[in-house]
């Protein structure tokens, strides 16, 4: 990715300009469709860094969007989000027919979310780091639903501006990214082959690495090695254990840590301080204080009703 080109834009202003757009009605605001871009995308790679966010619903044959080496087609209609700064990849087919690309693009630059909760709140919807292959796969429906929020900010921004535009315009923001978290939470559950074949990829990573001695010598694997070994991002894993289990993967990866601690405890004659050695801990106090949140025992406790 090194050697594509790289386009930058720092306002929505200068990507309506450089998209062959009349310049938007909102300088903050702006939901393009995509049937008006008038300037055809050139064959071959490309990344684009946006400074504001970006929430798009396309449809675009012979097109791949790409986050470093993570692609998906854009065949049916699917959601996915940016946030500022973030970096993305487009691939072009050679020598294949461009289709034009369907569907809207909604940009909002934080300045607009200035003084309102959804400046803070925002940063807590997850699926803005999500990589762009683990996109929202929408019903018909569920497009249906967001295709009228977005026309209702539209209206809002393209009407006479008053004291009361920016709280509606926000009010819509915020159903509009209400209804994708519930309907991501839909697509958890109803992607079951894909996503149990995450948790079998992630038991067996677990697995072998407890087996290894890897505990001992680096300590309990982050989140970040975790979502990279098993070829997603961090916020995904997590709202996805979230979703199947009701924990985050740091959740998870200290009930399995307090798993193993037990059969230690009760199958082996190890002292508490080899133990928690073991497992990667540095001090006993650590280990024990631990333990005890998840069992409300202390170790000893545990191994003394145990027998």
């Amino acid at each position: 990715m090194n050697n594509q080109p790289l386009y930058r834009f720092h306002s929505i202003t200068e990507y309506h300009r450089a998209a062959g757009l009349p310049a938007p009605a909102h300088p903050q605001i702006s939901l393009v469709r995509m049937e008006n871009l008038t300037r055809p995308l050139a064959e071959g790679s490309f990344s684009l860094i946006y400074d504001f966010y970006s929430i798009s619903m396309k449809r675009v044959k012979n097109i791949k969007f790409k986050y470093g080496q993570q692609a998906s087609d854009f065949d049916e209609g699917v959601l996915f989000f940016m946030s500022p700064g973030q970096v993305f990849g487009v691939e072009i087919e050679k020598g294949r027919e461009m289709h034009h690309p369907e569907g809207w693009m909604l940009l909002i630059h934080p300045d607009f979310l200035w003084n309102t909760p959804l400046a803070k709140s925002i940063k807590q919807h997850e699926f803005f780091g999500y990589s762009v292959y683990e996109a929202l796969y929408l019903s018909d429906k569920e497009e249906a639903m967001l295709n009228i929020i977005t026309q209702n900010i539209e209206q809002e921004y393209n009407a006479n501006i008053d004291r009361f535009s920016q709280s509606v315009i926000i009010a819509q923001l915020e159903l509009l990214l209400a209804y994708s978290e519930r309907f991501y939470q839909r697509q958890f559950i109803t992607r079951k082959i894909a996503n149990h074949e995450i948790l079998a990829k992630l038991e067996n990573l677990l697995a072998g690495y407890f087996s290894s001695g890897e505990l001992a010598r680096k300590g309990l694997p982050s989140v970040t090695y975790i979502a990279e070994s098993l070829n997603i991002s961090p916020g995904y894993l997590s709202g996805l254990l979230k979703s199947l289990t009701g924990q985050n993967t740091q959740q998870h990866l200290h009930n399995k840590l307090i798993d193993l601690a037990k059969e230690k405890l009760s199958t082996t004659n190890l002292t508490v301080s080899e133990i928690a050695y073991q497992l990667g801990f540095e001090h006993l106090q650590s280990f024990s204080k631990l333990f005890k949140t998840k069992t409300n025992l202390s170790p000893l406790e545990f191994r003394h009703s145990f027998n």
